[in-house]
C-alpha cells in the first residue's frame, strides 16, 4: 500500500538545502521532462490589484506533479506571503497521490536555486556583493541561495520601506557576510557585483544608465506582461538569458522590447536548459560583460523539488 504523505514547510526546508537542489536542478534541466503550458487565470479584484491563479503541471518516468498558486499582491499588507501554493505529488505509473506538499516553501527554495543555477553559469567568479532588491519572502532566500555559488562578503538591501529592509537585515544577522539596508536603489545597484530583484513592480525599477561593467542581473520578481524590474536599456546592454522560451511572450521585461524591436530574437542567447547542458559555448562574452537572467518559473522546478523532498523522507 502506497501511504500518502504531507510535508509542511519546516520538512520541505530541511529537506531541500540549496546546493543539493541547484545540483538537482542543473541535472533536471539536462532531462526529458514533460512541461505543457501553464494555465495563468486573473483574479479580478475592486479598488485593489487583481490577484493571479497558477496550475502548474510536469511530469517524467517517474512522477506527475501538480502546482496550484495564487499571487495575491495585497497580502503584504495582511502580513502574509504574496504567493500561496500546494503541491500534489503524484506516482507517474498508476496516478497514485503520493504526497501533498507546502508549495511555498518549495517555490521559493527552488525559484532562489535556479538563480543560483544560472549565477553558476553567468556571475563572475570573483563576485562578492550581492544587492538585493526587494524584501519579501524570497529576500533570504536568494541571499543565501547565491551565497553557494559565489564568495559573497558584502549583502546591500533595499526596499521601498526601508525598517522592511532592516527586518531582513536581522534576519540574515549571523551569515558569513556583512548585510546592510540601503535606503537609495541607485547606491545598492551601483556598488553591486550581483543584482537580484524579487518585487512585484509593473514600473522599472532598475535604470540601464546604474548598470555598471561586470554586473550579473537576476530578475525573478516579474511574471505578467504587466510586470517589469529593469528597463530597456538595461536589457539591450545584457547579455540575456532566460529560465525557459515562453517567457519571450509572458514576461513584459522580454515581451515589450521584443514587439518594440528594441531587441531582436537573437538577442536572447540561451535557456536554462542550453546552459545546463552545455549548448552555450561561452555564456559570459568577458568580464567586462553584463549578463541577465530573467526567470518566471517553470514547473520542471517544481517537479525536481518535489520529487527530491519525496526521495529523502
Amino acid at each position: 500500500m502506497i501511504l500518502v504523505v504531507s510535508f509542511h514547510a519546516r520538512e520541505v526546508a530541511e529537506r531541500l538545502d540549496y546546493s543539493s537542489l541547484i545540483d538537482a536542478l542543473e541535472e533536471g534541466f539536462r532531462g526529458d521532462i514533460n512541461i505543457p503550458s501553464r494555465h495563468h487565470h486573473v483574479l479580478p479584484a475592486v479598488g485593489k490589484r487583481d490577484a493571479t491563479m497558477l496550475l502548474m503541471p510536469a511530469w517524467n518516468s517517474n512522477f506527475v506533479g501538480l502546482k496550484t498558486v495564487v499571487v495575491e499582491p495585497e497580502n503584504t499588507k495582511r502580513g502574509l506571503p504574496a504567493v500561496q501554493a500546494n503541491y500534489q505529488l503524484m506516482d507517474r505509473e498508476t496516478g497514485k497521490l503520493l504526497a501533498y506538499i507546502d508549495g511555498a516553501e518549495l517555490t521559493a527554495r527552488r525559484t532562489a536555486s535556479a538563480s543560483a543555477l544560472a549565477s553558476r553559469y553567468l556571475s563572475r567568479p570573483d563576485a562578492r556583493c550581492l544587492a538585493m532588491v526587494g524584501t519579501g519572502v524570497l529576500a533570504p532566500h536568494l541571499i543565501r541561495a547565491h551565497a553557494t555559488q559565489r564568495t559573497i562578503d558584502e549583502v546591500v538591501i533595499w526596499g521601498r520601506d526601508i525598517d522592511k529592509a532592516q527586518q531582513v537585515v536581522e534576519k540574515m544577522m549571523g551569515s558569513a557576510y556583512t548585510v546592510r539596508a540601503e535606503a537609495v536603489l541607485e547606491k545598492a545597484v551601483g556598488s553591486a557585483d550581483i543584482i537580484s530583484c524579487a518585487t512585484l513592480t509593473t514600473v522599472p525599477l532598475i535604470a540601464g544608465n546604474w548598470i555598471t561593467p561586470g554586473q550579473h542581473l537576476d530578475l525573478v520578481g516579474a511574471f505578467t506582461p504587466e510586470m517589469r524590474e529593469v528597463d530597456d536599456k538595461v536589457i539591450s546592454v545584457a547579455e540575456v538569458y532566460i529560465d525557459t522560451e515562453d517567457v519571450k511572450h509572458s514576461v513584459g521585461e522580454i515581451k515589450d522590447p521584443l514587439e518594440c524591436g528594441i531587441i531582436g530574437e537573437e538577442h536572447i542567447l540561451g535557456t536554462l536548459a542550453d546552459l545546463a547542458a552545455g549548448r552555450v559555448d561561452r555564456p559570459r562574452s568577458s568580464s567586462s560583460a553584463v549578463t541577465l537572467f530573467k526567470s518566471a518559473g517553470t514547473a520542471l522546478e517544481d517537479l525536481i523539488a518535489a520529487s527530491l523532498v519525496y526521495s529523502r523522507a
